[in-house]
């Protein structure tokens, strides 16, 4: 079979096309000819380094599969050959989704929902669970609730829109100009531009100085910061990236907030979730652009570009009919 290969960490030239040997499925695994999958921040982070730890070389990466089921191992009750199925691979255990055949636990793989394309699915498993996990999960947002939710054009940035919506709560969300439509587009009730305004300043006065009950930080930078700046009395943040930044911990007691650190974890409950939000029209992953498994290079190159005018994800077309 076909994948891409990270024979060493560095820039998207890093990566090699080559055959390798197809995989075949254990006692309780699910082979799967991947028909799509998508690029993540993950991903990149990975290829440069990031995570030297815990990703032996030459490796295959890659973390959203959407495909159909060619064979399946011994005790596998919930899938035959034929099936259309989802999922996330395992994190940092065995190799990834860049290849035109996966291997995976029959638990952490979901059926495909039908009204999705592979290429629209493929967008959605890891940053669906991401969201999920994040809005849902820790920070438990509710109904009548508020988040501010940064980065609302981005890949998990548009699917948490949609989930805090779901769920009934009032959406802030920052975003570029030229994004405002899109992000009002899948839900969001206050659109802040965050290269014009402060948006601790816009918070406040949307909020008549109470702030938001969730911020959701999905950018890095100074954010986390910034958040108790935002927090209404008893708030939660939750960030999936750079933790690392410096905390305003005094501000954070005086509100009361908690802070939870998302890294997510893989299983089916998360992706049957999200497959009954979207047969009711309530979620819709949107694919910004499409390239083929070859050009895998060109598409991390492309996310990592600043200011790059994407909206939602980039999916892979494995599948050569369904490259456009």
């Amino acid at each position: 079979m076909k994948a891409q290969i990270l024979n060493s960490f560095g820039g998207p030239e890093a990566f090699k096309l080559s055959d390798v040997p197809k995989p075949v499925p254990q006692a309780g695994q699910v082979l799967v000819r991947v028909h799509a999958t998508s690029i993540n921040p993950l991903d990149f982070q990975i290829r440069r380094g990031d995570y030297v730890d815990y990703v032996p070389l030459p490796s295959i990466t890659g973390h959203d599969v959407s495909g159909v089921v060619e064979a399946v191992g011994p005790g596998v009750t919930s899938f035959v050959p034929g099936d259309e199925v989802w999922y996330t691979p395992q994190i940092f255990d065995g190799p990834g989704s860049y290849a035109e055949y996966h291997v995976a636990s029959e638990s952490i793989i979901g059926k495909k929902p039908a009204s999705l394309s592979h290429l629209e699915a493929a967008t959605l498993t890891l940053v669906g669970g991401t969201a999920w996990e994040a809005l849902v999960v820790r920070a438990a947002l509710r109904v009548g609730e508020s988040t501010l939710i940064h980065g609302g054009a981005g890949g998990v940035g548009h699917v948490a829109i949609q989930l805090a919506k779901a769920v009934g709560a009032k959406v802030f969300t920052t975003v570029r100009e030229e994004n405002f439509e899109f992000a009002r587009g899948l839900g969001a009730d206050v659109v802040i531009d965050y290269e014009q305004e402060d948006y601790v300043d816009a918070i406040l006065r949307e909020t008549d100085g109470q702030g938001v009950d969730v911020v959701f930080d999905t950018i890095g930078g100074n954010t986390l910061t910034r958040s108790p700046d935002v927090l209404a009395q008893l708030g939660r943040v939750v960030s999936i990236v750079d933790i690392a930044q410096p905390q305003n911990v005094i501000q954070a007691w005086g509100k009361n907030a908690s802070y939870h650190f998302v890294f997510t974890r893989q299983n089916r409950g998360k992706l049957d979730e999200l497959a009954a939000l979207i047969d009711r029209g309530q979620l819709r992953p949107h694919v910004g652009a499409v390239f083929s498994l070859a050009d895998i290079p060109r598409a991390h190159a492309l996310l990592e570009t600043p200011n790059n005018g994407l909206r939602g994800k980039i999916a892979i077309a494995v599948e050569p009919s369904l490259i456009p």
